[in-house]
């Protein structure tokens, strides 16, 4: 029932690969490294509706939004994926910044459900 196919929309997701070497302007490494994930694809899902709270702490407002994603099939998304819900992954040939992380996956016989969060990333 959650997988109609009236329900889905097109969302995009890389899969971690593992952390690259930052190089500086002679080719030495600088000790710091960046991460590197797979282009991103897309999928047609369902993506639940947000819901969350905010509240007020020491250094400011702490939103937590947390959806879900259902699907009737194993896309190979984990634990480490980035996705882009609501927003094209490229802008004139680059990578934009992504808005969504996978928290953690639930597999059962007839489907798949994603526990995601909101983030704001910045590039």
């Amino acid at each position: 029932m959650k997988a109609l196919e009236r329900n889905k929309q097109t969302i995009y997701y890389s899969n971690y690969t593992g952390k690259s070497v930052i190089l500086d302007d002679n080719g030495l490494e600088t000790g710091e490294y960046e991460l590197t994930y797979t282009e991103p694809t897309a999928v047609k899902v369902n993506v639940s509706a947000s819901r969350g709270e905010a509240y007020i702490d020491l250094f400011g407002t702490d939103l937590n939004y947390s959806n879900t994603i259902v699907t009737d099939k194993d896309l190979g998304i984990d634990e480490h994926s980035i996705l882009w819900i609501g927003k094209e992954p490229y802008v004139n040939s680059v990578i934009t910044a992504h808005n969504y992380i996978v928290v953690s996956v639930a597999k059962s016989f007839n489907s798949v459900v994603y526990a995601i969060r909101k983030v704001d990333v910045e590039n």
